[in-house]
């Protein structure tokens, strides 16, 4: 066990207006967002002197800050993509161990869907050239995330046999876990056969194995361990965290059947002290199907080559084996570009008991891992309940 295990805790969670906020910028749901995460803890905007956010912008923590109204002692504005909040819970947790700030703020906002409707879109021009995927990706279609990830796809299929049936078995389950939540996105039936007879997107991806795009925002507030026992809330403890990154272009990517998962999930695990086995719910990153399967293999949770089988007889819905993505995921809750945040606050409210009827019954522990770029970054975060 490391010496920052249970040394933090979630105390407070927040989402803002979700779905479609045409009337909202990205800095009015990270407000909005916020604003929740205080009551939720039982704290006011003066108590935060950490802030940690992941955006498109330069300086955005700056900006952030300023329009929040807190002039924080400690900033932090790491973006390895969907997995940046992750990320940020091991670099809380170490800024509060060090005694850099004792009250750290996470947050984020996009309005993709509402930018879609206006014409305009995320860009990540900077003026210089988009190196190696110039040379080596974008000539060939390998630019925008679903070709990217469905490279992955046809390599698992063509490696160990996976079937889109079994991919299609990933977006049932989530649909399932939407059914039982209201703020979901997508709550009608799903089947397999509905999975398969979507248009295909990139083969083997079709429309049903990709995520959402919706408008959102999400807050999660840490703090130290003696704040966390005296507030509102029972303390969600960060009990081990990992990162790892192994590449950025698809085309360097080492093996395109291996996440850096794999590498972030075993320094989570040794620093919680825990086994996939210990674990009672998992948060899975699910921008498509096949970034669930990699990562149940790659954490450890079934071997290399055996997630299809894993997921059959719908294990990850609810009732099964394997409680994953209860909000409903990126495949039906929603997805605002970097869904890793919204992985965080389910499981701090999973632990908390406050789900509702999709509420998983006795669960103490959770694994969250969020995933970014094109399958480039990988963060995990173990949290836990007394």
């Amino acid at each position: 066990m490391s010496a920052l295990t249970r040394k933090a805790a979630i105390v407070g969670v927040g989402e803002s207006d979700l779905g479609y906020t045409p009337d909202k910028t990205f800095l009015q749901l990270i407000a909005q967002a916020t604003s929740r995460a205080l009551d939720d803890a039982g704290l006011k905007k003066n108590d935060i002197d950490g802030l940690f956010s992941a955006g498109w912008l330069t300086m955005e923590s700056i900006m952030i800050a300023e329009y929040l109204g807190i002039q924080p002692a400690y900033s932090d504005n790491t973006l390895s993509g969907g997995s940046a909040f992750e990320f940020h819970v091991q670099h809380a947790v170490a800024a509060i161990s060090a005694g850099l700030c004792e009250t750290a703020l996470i947050c984020y906002g996009e309005t993709p869907l509402s930018d879609r409707k206006r014409g305009m879109s995320r860009s990540f021009a900077t003026g210089a050239p988009q190196e190696p995927e110039e040379q080596f990706e974008i000539p060939y279609g390998q630019w925008v995330p679903i070709p990217t990830y469905a490279l992955a796809a046809q390599r698992h299929m063509y490696q160990y046999g996976t079937t889109s049936a079994q991919l299609a078995e990933i977006a049932v389950a989530a649909r399932k876990w939407a059914s039982l939540n209201p703020a979901a996105s997508m709550r009608d039936p799903l089947t397999i056969d509905d999975v398969l007879a979507s248009p295909m997107m990139s083969t083997p991806l079709r429309l049903r194995d990709c995520c959402l795009v919706n408008d959102g925002g999400g807050a999660v507030i840490v703090t130290t361990a003696e704040r966390a026992k005296s507030l509102r809330k029972k303390p969600v403890w960060i009990l081990g965290c990992g990162e790892s990154h192994t590449h950025r272009s698809i085309s360097g990517m080492p093996d395109l059947t291996v996440t850096p998962a794999k590498f972030s999930g075993e320094r989570a695990f040794r620093m919680a002290g825990l086994a996939p086995s210990d674990i009672d719910l998992l948060e899975l990153y699910d921008s498509f199907t096949i970034t669930v399967l990699l990562q149940l293999e790659d954490l450890g949770f079934c071997p290399k080559g055996e997630g299809g089988r894993f997921v059959e007889g719908q294990r990850l819905a609810p009732g099964g084996l394997r409680p994953t993505n209860t909000s409903g995921g990126g495949l039906s809750y929603l997805h605002t570009g970097m869904f890793g945040i919204f992985l965080l606050i389910e499981a701090a409210r999973q632990l908390r008991g406050e789900c509702g009827d999709r509420q998983v019954q006795q669960v103490k522990t959770a694994l969250c891992n969020g995933i970014g770029g094109n399958l480039a970054s990988s963060g995990t975060s173990i949290l836990g309940v007394d």
